[in-house]
């Protein structure tokens, strides 16, 4: 019998199995958007799907803008009347589509978010597409902007963006000011559109969509409307809707 102080010694050996050590590697965060980021448009897009609770956020020559929060009377109104004035074109002229707030596809360095966007539709031979993705790709015929001032980038750095890329018309509705700036695309250059006696503006890529610029800064919505009315009653929107339908109807 052994000692007590005799060591106990177990036969066979007992060996313990080790679990393994797993190392996992450190997953990347992504950094959140932030203004004045200079970023290439994948991680533009990465970063922005990463983000659901902003709303707003565009790529403008390589650096990220996102605006501060609108106030209801120097934004907010101003552009649900034009998404309503545009929305009115579109109702009597098919082939053409309007969009709000819709992310637009120019380039690797651009991708704005334009307050109001007017196409004719790919299938009616309009100048963008709708990519694989659900996005408008390429210069859409219009682009509308509400900015508080002459001072905004709407009028500097998008101005140069959205002339570059062929965008057709350019509508800003500089509100502070007072004014409303309609710009048409000649050769490589932008030129403003010259208003009638009575002060309407009318397009030149869609005919019969006519602005009347005193009464929309008066907010006379039915005045702005009746003009409206007057410019797709013209012979020229006649022939516009007839072409566009006779394409959407090949397009089918």
């Amino acid at each position: 019998m052994p000692s007590i102080l005799e060591p106990i010694v177990l036969d066979p050996p007992i060996s313990l199995p080790r679990s393994p050590i797993v190392t996992r590697p450190l997953e990347a965060k992504l950094p959140p958007l932030e203004s004045g980021d200079t970023l290439s448009r994948e991680q533009f897009e990465r970063r922005y799907h990463a983000m659901p609770q902003v709303t707003k956020a565009e790529l403008i020559a390589g650096v990220v803008h996102m605006p501060s929060p609108v106030r209801w009377d120097i934004h907010g109104l101003q552009h649900a009347d034009l998404i309503w004035w545009l929305k009115s074109y579109v109702v009597e002229t098919v082939g053409t589509q309007v969009g709000d707030n819709a992310t637009v596809r120019f380039d690797f360095d651009n991708e704005p978010q334009p307050d109001a966007t007017l196409i004719v539709e790919p299938r009616c031979g309009g100048q963008v597409i709708i990519d694989e993705d659900g996005y408008v790709a390429g210069a859409p015929e219009l682009v509308a902007e509400v900015a508080a001032s002459s001072a905004s980038f709407d009028l500097h750095t998008k101005f140069r963006v959205y002339r570059r890329t062929g965008v057709r018309e350019y509508l800003v509705w500089r509100v502070l000011d007072q004014e409303v700036d309609w710009f048409v695309l000649r050769g490589s250059q932008f030129e403003r559109l010259a208003p009638d006696a009575d002060g309407c503006l009318k397009s030149e890529v869609f005919p019969g969509l006519w602005l009347s610029v005193p009464h929309l800064l008066a907010a006379d919505s039915r005045m702005v409307g009746k003009v409206l009315e007057a410019g797709m009653q013209s012979a020229e929107h006649a022939a516009f809707a007839a072409k566009l339908e006779q394409a959407a109807a090949k397009g089918k």
